[in-house]
């Protein structure tokens, strides 16, 4: 008899990636796609971070909910992960370690960058619109606490209405970052970052049972330079707190947290 052969978890992982979310008009996802959203997934799932916008297809809720289902089957997750859909746009999140992130949101103080178009460089927002933001935040907080009342499931799905929202700010919130962006809407949707100097972090690590050489990134965000020495202590504070949870943790490695200066034409938010 023939030895049975075990397939790599990997593989798996690239194999459920491409069934459940590949799509008939091109070649399906790529090895390196397939397992960069598997490291983002065990990401959020030992809490490394409370959720990521999913933005590595086209594919809909729905496949993004049986690819779910299998990464768990597999063996990817543990926790409760919920995909809530915000304007069209799907997050992937812990339920218990988003709802516990964003209750410690709301009693600290929340730095968000105005970066307005009508502004000649960036500077913190007016107490007004943080209270619209903590508003915001308040309702998704919410909405997550009903969908972990009402709903055993280990993977659930939920849409929120946000016609009001900055999404930008939402997002940045749910995604950890240490801040965020904020900019009026009334007359469009640009900012006053071209050629702004802007300190980009990047958060690299490795998870050998995803891959066993390659590093992921979980974090990218950026600060504005003319912001940074008044936000130091809060990302410092931010670095530490990530470096711990990742003491706290098996799966990921080897965190790593680099920052560079770049000054861009154009920012899109």
């Amino acid at each position: 008899m023939q030895p049975r052969t075990v397939t790599p978890f990997s593989e798996v992982l690239v194999s459920v990636a491409r069934q459940c979310l590949g799509l008939k008009k091109n070649k399906g996802f790529s090895l390196v796609s397939s397992l960069d959203l598997a490291a983002q997934v065990l990401a959020v799932d030992c809490g490394l971070k409370p959720a990521f916008l999913y933005d590595y297809s086209a594919a809909g809720a729905g496949q993004i909910y049986s690819y779910m289902e299998a990464v768990r089957t597999a063996g990817l997750t543990r926790c409760r992960l919920h995909l809530l859909v915000l304007a069209g746009n799907i997050l992937i999140l812990n339920v218990e370690r988003a709802s516990v992130y964003l209750e410690a949101v709301l009693k600290q103080n929340m730095l968000i960058v105005d970066v307005s178009a009508t502004r000649s460089c960036p500077g913190m927002c007016d107490p007004r619109v943080l209270d619209q933001i903590k508003q915001n935040v308040t309702d998704v907080l919410n909405h997550l606490k009903t969908v972990e009342e009402d709903s055993s499931e280990m993977i659930s799905i939920s849409e929120m209405c946000s016609t009001d929202w900055n999404l930008c700010t939402v997002f940045g919130m749910l995604l950890g970052f240490p801040a965020s962006y904020w900019f009026s809407t009334d007359k469009g949707f640009e900012n006053c970052l071209s050629l702004t100097p802007l300190r980009v972090f990047s958060v690299e690590a490795s998870c050998p049972e995803i891959s066993g050489s390659r590093r992921f990134r979980l974090y990218s965000f950026s600060v504005p330079e003319a912001v940074c020495v008044p936000m130091k202590e809060h990302l410092d504070a931010w670095s530490e707190a990530l470096k711990q949870m990742v003491k706290d943790q098996t799966s990921f490695k080897d965190l790593s947290i680099t920052t560079e200066t770049v000054s861009l034409a154009a920012v899109a938010l």
